[in-house]
């Protein structure tokens, strides 16, 4: 394939500030790196609170890390991907929503890539910082160095496939941070993406029972189709009626394991009342900074439980979430998750129909 001379992105100046369209040069992959032309890209409750101002990020910047795309050219030294099969232009591909800046103690020894001492997100740079392409919000990405590509296979549609490589290997390193066994039973508060995904990948698993909670309506009857056993209202319901409805569920003596991917810090002291003595909990959807809460430290103590955090993922997750997609899509209805599409110079209008929840998913097709 030949490399246009530039390509659009879809840039912000600054938090809620309208997106502006700009053109920024393209040139040929350097050695490591590989050229993508977007086929579609999602938008991530996370970007979301990047362009509200939620969260850090620099400006003028361009957002987004969920993402597939078609390989334009590869740089030198990149041929396969992680599983080892051969790279060229014309696959379409996924990858790692991250980028480490090389070998180093933290992934080399204590196995954690995916926090790296300057370790980089996609869609997390400024728009100048060169090569300038490397969020999804625009019509063409660089795969940076020491990043994870994976080739996708025909089957899957490009809505199955694009949050593979964000929500879905999100879900498999909660789900395996909180080690759900045959017959056990899990709570999930945050039906949103994260948590359907959650649900379904739980079942997978094994688990016997899953209880989903969210305050929207159509979530909670999205949910049953994703493994949800029963999906309740958590602002609907007084806490000790909701306790001892799940505890009817979790019997005898409450739930396995509670994930946390709503971002509300204020529902843990909940999730830590849900769980069974021995429980274990996993925090994932609090990603942002000064999300404090205040909680009995002497209940962890007292009901032995496990409390964990998932940030990222390992990137051994990213095969096995391409592999339960492909494993279960007949199963759960993975396609219909992504429910807007909007070509790229509705990228505004795409962000705010996501933040309102109008939308579970929005896609950008540039």
């Amino acid at each position: 394939m030949s490399i246009a001379a530039s390509g659009r992105l879809a840039v912000y100046e600054e938090p809620n500030a309208p997106f502006q369209i700009r053109e920024y040069p393209l040139r040929a992959p350097d050695a490591g790196e590989v050229l993508v032309r977007i086929r579609m890209s999602t938008i991530c409750r996370s970007d979301i609170h990047s362009y509200q101002g939620r969260r850090p990020n620099p400006c003028p910047g361009v957002l987004g890390h969920e993402i597939i795309g078609v390989i334009v050219a590869l740089g030198e030294g990149v041929h396969q991907d992680m599983r080892g099969d051969p790279l060229v232009p014309g696959d379409r591909v996924t990858w790692s929503e991250y980028f480490v800046p090389g070998s180093n103690y933290t992934a080399d020894v204590l196995g954690l890539p995916q926090k790296s001492p300057g370790v980089d997100k996609y869609g997390h740079l400024a728009a100048p910082t060169l090569p300038h392409h490397h969020g999804d919000f625009g019509e063409y990405c660089y795969i940076l160095p020491h990043s994870w590509i994976l080739r996708l296979p025909e089957e899957l549609s490009d809505e199955e496939a694009t949050p593979i490589n964000c929500g879905v290997a999100t879900m498999i390193a909660v789900t395996e941070a909180a080690a759900i066994g045959i017959g056990q039973t899990v709570v999930i508060q945050g039906l949103g993406l994260l948590g359907l995904y959650g649900a379904a990948i739980a079942k997978a698993r094994g688990a016997r029972a899953v209880i989903g909670l969210d305050t929207v309506a159509e979530r909670r009857a999205r949910a049953h189709r994703f493994g949800v056993d029963l999906a309740l209202d958590p602002a609907t319901i007084d806490q000790a009626a909701l306790l001892h409805e799940v505890r009817e569920i979790c019997r005898p003596a409450g739930a396995d394991v509670v994930i946390e991917v709503c971002g509300v810090a204020d529902v843990i002291r909940l999730g830590l009342d849900m769980l069974r003595v021995g429980g274990t909990y996993v925090l994932a959807g609090v990603v942002n900074p000064q999300a404090m809460v205040t909680i009995d430290a002497n209940l962890l103590l007292r009901k032995l439980l496990t409390l964990r955090g998932v940030h990222n993922y390992h990137p051994r997750n990213l095969i096995e979430a391409l592999d339960f997609v492909v494993g279960n899509r007949r199963r759960f209805p993975f396609h219909d998750l992504v429910d807007g599409r909007y070509p790229l110079d509705r990228v505004g209008e795409a962000m705010a129909d996501a933040a309102a929840r109008r939308v579970l998913r929005a896609a950008i097709v540039p």
